[in-house]
């Protein structure tokens, strides 16, 4: 089955300079940990120590927002997972 995850500017450079990247997987959590797999760096940008997404990081699937419960979320082959990354700053 394979998913499409869209990739947020400021993590491509953290995946090869990819906008989107084809993975299987069944739930958000095996097609991000799929990306984790192939980029280790990404790890550390999207989840914490226990593996729980980071408060700044939003899963959309399909352009509906996944919360609560993004990880376990199902996903189906033709689907499109959005990360979206919050930055803050001044």
């Amino acid at each position: 089955m394979s998913v499409k995850v869209n990739m947020p500017v400021v993590l491509q450079a953290f995946a090869d300079n990819s906008e989107t990247l084809e993975v299987d997987g069944q739930t958000v959590g095996e097609c991000l940990a799929e990306i984790m797999r192939r980029y280790p760096t990404l790890k550390k940008m999207l989840v914490d120590q226990s593996g729980k997404l980071h408060a700044y990081v939003g899963i959309y699937i399909n352009d509906q927002d996944a919360y609560p419960g993004e990880m376990s979320r199902t996903v189906s082959d033709g689907d499109e997972i959005h990360i979206i990354y919050a930055l803050a700053g001044g």
